[in-house]
């Protein structure tokens, strides 16, 4: 499994609970994470997508600590059990 199959996985599963999981691009910072996930009733998640057994870049931690400073928290999911997981609120090892 790649990448691109666990996000793909996670957009589905957005879309068939009635949201969002928009591709998070800003031209003006790099390794902001790959997704925003809107979840109807007020819940956002920020998702890393990586491979199975993954690690986000150097670049990639150091965005997550900033954006954990302020109070948003990063989850790097790297499994289809790590979506479902995130969409039934349930936590998990990063």
């Amino acid at each position: 499994m790649i990448e691109k199959d666990i996000e793909k996985y996670l957009v589905r599963q957005v879309k068939q609970m009635g949201g969002l999981a928009l591709k998070f691009v800003s031209p003006s910072m790099a390794g902001v994470p790959d997704r925003i996930v809107m979840i109807p009733k007020g819940t956002i998640y920020f998702a890393e997508l990586k491979r199975p057994n993954g690690k986000p870049r150097k670049l990639q931690t150091a965005v997550h600590r900033l954006f954990e400073k302020i109070g948003f928290h990063v989850y790097v999911i790297d499994t289809k059990d790590k979506v479902d997981k995130l969409l039934r609120g349930e936590s998990f090892e990063i």
